[in-house]
């Protein structure tokens, strides 16, 4: 009898395997829990692999170094073992990808969790465990040649994307706040919640400006470094103009709630943009993080390998972890974040299976319309492990040769765009209420 039971789980919903420890929680947030606790399993796959200890085990793994050899066809010197690491973390970048993807494809247009398909979202674990070790055994033997050199391209598009989404779930996390510190300071009559919420913004500031002064001080010279000079200046005018919006009368009238909280941590956010973009700027004098690795050792032996993760990766791992979670557990209550993010966090229909549960059960909260599109979610996961893919890369690619790891300019205008991107976008959160009156933004 048990025996079946733990079989049944392990075909079964997701909340079967967790009601025991868990809480009353809902169907759908823990579904979107343990697919993001697959991102996070390959992401740490992908660190370890990275390590260079691991890394020169790797040549090891069957196939993987095989059709490194020849590079379109021209017979090469390639030392297989240069870039493994690198080129591990790609495969594996490729791997959750597809796995993504592939859900992504087969959960198109589930309206609720009566569709068979969403038994497939929420349940099989066991098996959907499988299908991605599956996924990643396979691309392991994706032979090199062109395949470095174009999923880069792939990367840097969802990187971008990604970059955005983070924005988006910033602003809307930093309007939450805000709310909830205002409403809590109308409740309770007490000043001590203003205070709160001008002493964060001014620490956000601060951190802002002394951000951008050592950004000045060791990514520009004197002389020359003219573009770090120029992206530093315009990114630092761009906050400004937003913060200076953030307070017009006009746009506090139409957005009581919008305030200098999120213009804040949304200026903070761009310069850490900033900074990482100048990290990846390839002039030696412009940029003392810039890390050359090269095939023959000789190059290498003045800089120690370990160094092949810097401050601004690690911070974007940080990052990464949070808004992949926010991503899983979020339910927000700003209508636009809703629509752009599609998701609706409602009881849909399914607060009533919990009463009558005992309180230590899992509900499905989506007997009548799923609380979020699941093809969407999934598409968030892709673009979030293309994201971690070339974060933990730092950007780098295998230059024509394949004897270099070096860093491409693309790197920094992709994050330099998204940065604008991202403060355009803000900007219009706060301007559209006044461009389209006529328009509900509530």
């Amino acid at each position: 009898g048990v025996l079946s039971l733990q079989v049944s789980c392990l075909c079964g919903s997701a909340p079967c395997l967790l009601c025991g420890c868990c809480p009353s929680a809902k169907n759908s947030t823990i579904s979107r829990l343990l697919f993001t606790f697959f991102l996070f399993l390959g992401t740490l796959v992908s660190i370890i692999m990275i390590i260079p200890g691991v890394e020169k085990e790797l040549h090891k793994l069957p196939g993987f170094c095989e059709g490194s050899g020849s590079v379109l066809g021209i017979q090469t010197n390639v030392n297989c073992e240069s870039f493994l690491g690198h080129k591990a973390v790609y495969r594996m970048g490729f791997a959750m990808a597809a796995f993504f993807f592939l859900f992504a494809a087969i959960m198109l247009c589930v309206r609720s969790s009566k569709d068979p398909r969403a038994a497939l979202q929420n349940g099989f674990w066991f098996f959907k465990f499988l299908a991605l070790i599956g996924i990643t055994v396979g691309a392991f033997y994706i032979p090199d040649g062109t395949f470095t050199s174009v999923w880069f391209y792939f990367g840097v598009v969802g990187s971008f994307l990604f970059i955005l989404i983070q924005l988006i779930l910033l602003i809307d996390f930093a309007h939450s706040w805000s709310q909830l510190w205002l409403r809590n300071a109308d409740e309770s009559n007490a000043k001590g919640w203003y205070a709160a919420l001008c002493i964060i913004t001014f620490i956000f500031y601060a951190a802002s400006i002394a951000g951008i002064a050592l950004l000045y001080v060791y990514y520009t010279k004197p002389e020359g470094c003219t573009e770090g000079k120029v992206l530093i200046s315009i990114n630092l005018i761009l906050c400004l103009i937003v913060s200076a919006v953030s307070i017009l009368p006009k746009v506090q009238n139409a957005q009581p709630h919008s305030g200098l909280l999120q213009a804040s941590l949304i200026t903070l956010y761009t310069v850490y943009v900033t900074w990482a973009a100048l990290a990846n700027v390839p002039t030696r004098s412009c940029n003392p993080t810039l890390l050359v690795r090269s095939s023959n050792s000789s190059a290498v032996a003045t800089q120690p390998v370990t160094t092949w993760w810097d401050a601004p990766s690690i911070v974007g791992l940080v990052i990464f972890f949070l808004c992949t979670l926010f991503i899983s557990l979020r339910c927000s209550d700003h209508q636009q974040v809703n629509k752009l993010m599609l998701t609706e966090e409602r009881g849909a229909g399914g607060e009533e299976g919990a009463t009558e549960s005992s309180p230590h059960r899992a509900y499905d909260n989506e007997q009548e319309g799923v609380t979020y599109n699941y093809t969407f979610f999934h598409l968030c996961l892709l673009l979030a492990a293309l994201y971690i893919m070339m974060t933990l890369t730092n950007w780098y690619r295998p230059d024509e040769s394949l004897q270099v790891l070096s860093s491409p300019w693309t790197a920094v205008w992709v994050k330099i765009s998204s940065s604008w991107a991202g403060l355009l976008l803000y900007l219009w959160t706060l301007v559209a209420p006044l461009v389209l009156p006529d328009r509900d933004f509530s």
